[in-house]
């Protein structure tokens, strides 16, 4: 892989960190700023809302920009936006705050992996894909624990300004490391062509199982915190420590994902697909055991990142006349995901169904994945079998 790709990876983990930190301080912030742990835990879903908005729209706009111009400036927003919300009390500017800065990580992400995928061949989408957003699990390893102890220490404040701190070096890194030429290069496709290969069947079902997979995702990892503290029954100073596991078997998923998505993709997400639904249930049920948290905890973090970058790849492989858009889309329908995820776990916990229930909602999110995908299988078959059947009437 190239160098340049990895030092995009540093980017992708400040805003990784930011993206996922919430998870290990939404106690904090709800208690500092005088709201409930749902609507805490909604900062989640309004980032994700601003990247489901701005990825397919800062795609749209970076295609007029130089590369290296679009992913600067997006960071420099970004950084900008964690220092308001580091020294704002009010609830509703923190919530602006994670919107505008979802558009900004939106456009760099978009624009990150159709660059990641044209520093490759182009059977390799899959492993450039993983690369790129090793940085993203990497956040989970180190920069969202890090920002749980931090919020323990000193306050969630201080989670923010980290993140603000990290991205000064990731702006020097892409500076330094990307060409300043266009996104896509000389031969880039007019917006209206790109628009209309969207419209491939298999590039829809793809993503609808993107949002499903990452919206389970979300809906446990949102709520992670609480389920540590209030169902395992463990100390608060085991979340960092619950995260890291977390973040650890994300970084394993996306590796070993990494090196067969591109060659046997169905394997990974029919096989990863059904072992994820299944963990999530065994974790709901066994949440009150910390053995069984902290190993379902690891093994949850790898599938759900093994096939949640594969289906990325695989996105970028179904759409591969729209350069400049797939990436968006794709961050988009994931995100998505990330939005209705919290929002459904939060909905259960309001209920008064108790802080297992986002479990048991994310296993029914991936089991309608599996159907979703099943019958998307079922139909490209009978649509196989029409073609071959009317070739050989036709001799």
């Amino acid at each position: 892989m190239p160098f340049a790709l990895f030092l995009l990876g540093v980017a992708v983990f400040a805003q990784g960190t930011s993206e996922f930190m919430l998870s290990g301080l939404v106690p904090d912030i709800a208690r500092d700023l005088g709201v409930s742990v749902p609507a805490a835990g909604a900062l989640t879903s309004a980032f994700a809302v601003g990247m489901v908005v701005g990825a397919p729209l800062m795609a749209g706009l970076a295609r007029r920009w130089s590369r290296r111009g679009a992913l600067l400036g997006f960071l420099a927003v970004f950084l900008a936006v964690h220092v308001v919300g580091a020294v704002t009390d009010s609830f509703g500017v923190l919530v602006a705050t994670r919107v505008v800065g979802a558009l900004a990580n939106a456009g760099f992400l978009a624009v990150a992996l159709v660059t990641a995928a044209g520093m490759v061949e182009p059977g390799a989408k899959g492993r450039a894909t993983s690369t790129l957003l090793g940085g993203v699990t990497l956040a989970c390893v180190v920069g969202v624990p890090a920002g749980a102890l931090l919020g323990q220490l000193w306050g969630w404040r201080a989670a923010f300004w980290a993140v603000a701190l990290v991205s000064l070096p990731a702006v020097v890194a892409v500076a330094l490391s990307v060409p300043g030429g266009a996104a896509e290069g000389s031969q880039r496709p007019a917006l209206r062509g790109e628009l209309r290969s969207l419209r491939s069947p298999r590039l829809r079902v793809t993503l609808l199982l993107g949002a499903l997979v990452n919206g389970a995702t979300f809906c446990t990892f949102t709520y992670l915190a609480p389920l540590v503290t209030k169902v395992t029954g463990l100390e608060s100073g085991w979340v960092p420590v619950v995260l890291a596991l977390f973040g650890a078997g994300s970084f394993v998923g996306v590796a070993v994902g990494g090196r067969f998505a591109d060659r046997w993709p169905g394997a990974v997400l029919a096989g990863g697909g059904g072992a994820l639904c299944l963990g999530w249930a065994a974790l709901a049920l066994g949440a009150g055991t910390p053995a069984v948290t902290l190993g379902l905890v690891l093994v949850q973090g790898a599938l759900s990142f093994g096939v949640g970058s594969t289906l990325i790849s695989q996105a970028l492989y179904a759409a591969p006349d729209a350069p400049t858009l797939a990436g968006g889309f794709a961050t988009a329908a994931f995100n998505v995901g990330a939005a209705l995820g919290p929002w459904l776990g939060g909905t259960a916990i309001g209920a008064g169904l108790g802080y297992r229930s986002p479990l048991w909602v994310s296993a029914v999110l991936v089991a309608v994945s599996l159907v979703v995908a099943s019958c998307a299988a079922g139909r490209r078959r009978e649509r196989a079998d029409g073609r071959r059947m009317r070739a050989s009437s036709s001799t």
